[in-house]
């Protein structure tokens, strides 16, 4: 099926003259996470992951590029594709931009649908294929040529997100918005990205799996406001409200229209969020472009109300977890559960807490070998049946109209071997000190991405992922910009951003192993050195202690664990029945220090 696709995308590119054809994980706003209407990279390569690249070429060399949560994943799913695994991030493997240049000859022809890709991407390209002239086509979509039962466009309906949860109103939103365009003189300002706009409009949507957004594009004036969309998502209430607050309503793709009409203006955008294909229509957009990701900064620096909701929030999620380890524990010995079970399981008990609109992300519920796949997911041809032996992982979420959680436990079914109680220890020490560490204002998530890796690395040990990821509010599980991995970043830390932190190791064909809470930056204390500032923990559930081996550990270590476990009962006690607090009780009870 993958190679009839293929061929089939090989002589469309023939009929149009086209070398090179590239097929990206995004959608028209360069989301993570997309609707099935825009997943022609899985369609034309059969890989299911949420990152990666595919480039076919005329001439029968084809390749996808990932990065290390799906080496293990695209390797089985790329099997008989005909497509090679380019593994990002490791020693000699180029990204496909230099692929291309190294396997194309002059002035040959690269295609590909503008609207999937960025500015700040085809801009690389173009400086790249510079040294072949090679020549680029941006308004070419071939897989919808090919892609018979292609899914529609979503069009789910659209909520209003109120104030008691935002804690700002659109009206004080837009001032501050206003407000940066007057500084950085700027006429518009184009806004792609569905997160953004979802935040910026207090509205939520359904039109992305797990993720409350709706396809929107948004364009700001000093003086007015217009929300391009199908207006058809909107209820008739919800409709006057924005026409109240003198936003204009478009249809979704007018904005390609309307764009091309602006002349002589200074234009503020995202050019990693806003597409190519909008690029293109504005005139002599390279002299009036000014590049900031506006919103997302302001997005991203959680309010007081939001902070406090999260932590109610993140409350009623930990007993919905509790509640799910304990199920767990006391069934796996007396019958079969498989994967699959245990996350609809969890699922139910989430669903059952106030608030909760829907799961963050799809879980990943992992036994075993399976495990040792960082974004494995469970299906009925790979799902295992949990045994009273060995690990089992579980990474999980919800979206609750006062906040969005992600937390990830391994848990250990049964016995352990020293080996895999001392992988279990060294994880959880790294995530002890990345979260006790104290660091000064202006520091970047890059700069603290080794204190959860040590532990590890003194063993020769690692992970092949990034430590964290920011996490919207009642938005997508991964928001930008703040992040703590190896790659450099420019975005210090601030407060009021919340980032995971979820240290791991994985034994490939034996067990994984992760270890997730979220947590908030704050200010701590202040030195003639300057600012310093801290994490403030946000998600509340018990690390297991049965897989522990505290020799391993220091005192400070034990301290901290012994006293987030009791902060843990405190606060989860009260939403238990007394079977369920006693369990808990036994489940926190503290480490002797040594």
């Amino acid at each position: 099926m993958i190679k009839k696709r293929i061929n089939q995308l090989i002589q469309l590119m023939e009929e149009k003259a086209i070398d090179a054809y590239i097929i990206p994980s995004s959608d028209f706003h360069q989301s993570e996470y997309v609707a099935n209407y825009f997943k022609s990279r899985a369609f034309i390569s059969g890989f299911s992951g949420s990152a990666g690249t595919v480039c076919i070429l005329k001439d029968g060399q084809h390749g996808l590029w990932t990065d290390g949560r799906y080496f293990v994943q695209a390797e089985k799913e790329l099997e008989d594709s005909g497509i090679k695994l380019f593994k990002l991030d490791t020693q000699g493997v180029k990204n496909y931009d230099d692929w291309l240049v190294d396997h194309l000859s002059e002035k040959s022809t690269v295609a590909f649908d503008g609207r999937t890709l960025s500015i700040k991407d085809v801009e690389k390209l173009k400086k790249k294929f510079e040294l072949k002239d090679i020549s680029i086509k941006t308004d070419e979509d071939l897989i919808d040529e090919i892609w018979e039962e292609r899914p529609n466009l979503p069009n789910g309906k659209i909520i209003e997100h109120s104030v008691e949860y935002s804690g700002k109103t659109y009206d004080e939103k837009l001032s501050e918005i206003i407000e940066v365009m007057k500084e950085k003189n700027a006429d518009y300002y184009i806004l792609s990205s569905l997160d953004d706009i979802a935040w910026t409009f207090n509205l939520r949507g359904s039109d992305v799996d797990y993720n409350p957004v709706f396809l929107a594009y948004a364009i700001f004036t000093k003086d007015a406001v217009i929300l391009y969309l199908d207006d058809d998502k909107l209820s008739e209430e919800l409709s006057n409200k924005l026409t109240n607050k003198k936003v204009t309503i478009k249809g979704y793709n007018e904005i390609f229209k309307d764009v091309e009409a602006i002349t002589s203006a200074n234009i503020l955008l995202s050019p990693s969020k806003v597409n190519y294909e909008i690029f293109t229509k504005i005139n002599d957009s390279n002299d009036l472009i000014k590049k900031e990701d506006l919103t997302t900064k302001m997005k991203a620096l959680k309010n007081e109300t939001e902070e406090k909701n999260m932590e109610n929030c993140f409350v009623r999620d930990g007993v919905a977890m509790v509640k799910f380890l304990k199920w767990l524990e006391e069934t796996v010995p007396k019958k079969d559960i498989t994967e699959i079970d245990a996350i609809n399981k969890l699922s139910k008990l989430r669903s059952k807490e106030d608030l909760f609109v829907q799961d963050s992300f799809g879980y990943i519920s992992g036994y075993q070998e399976n495990a040792a796949l960082p974004h494995y997911s469970a299906k009925e041809e790979t799902c295992k049946t949990l045994k009273p032996n060995g690990f089992y992982l579980m990474d999980s979420g919800g979206q609750y109209f006062d906040g969005t959680t992600d937390i990830t436990r391994t848990i250990a079914l049964g016995e352990l071997t020293p080996q895999q109680k001392k992988d279990y220890t060294l994880v959880l020490m790294g995530h002890i000190d990345l979260t006790r560490m104290s660091f000064l204002e202006g520091t970047y998530g890059s700069n603290l991405d080794i204190i959860a890796r040590k532990p590890l690395w003194d063993y020769g040990y690692d992970y092949n992922h990034g430590t964290g990821h920011g996490v919207g509010y009642f938005l997508n599980v991964h928001e930008g910009p703040q992040r703590i991995a190896r790659k450099p970043s420019n975005v210090t830390l601030k407060p009021g951003m919340v980032l995971s932190n979820e240290p791991g190791i994985y034994r490939q064909g034996e067990y994984g192993i992760r270890l997730e809470n979220l947590v908030i930056v704050k200010n701590d204390y202040k030195t003639a050195f300057g600012q310093f500032m801290k994490f403030k923990n946000l998600t509340w559930c018990p690390f297991d202690l049965k897989a522990v081996d505290s020799s391993f550990m220091n005192k400070e270590q034990i301290e901290w664990l012994n006293t987030y476990h009791k902060e843990v009962y405190e606060l989860l006690k009260d939403r238990l029945n007394q079977e369920e607090q006693k369990w808990l009780k036994e489940k926190t009870k503290p480490i002797r220090i040594r």
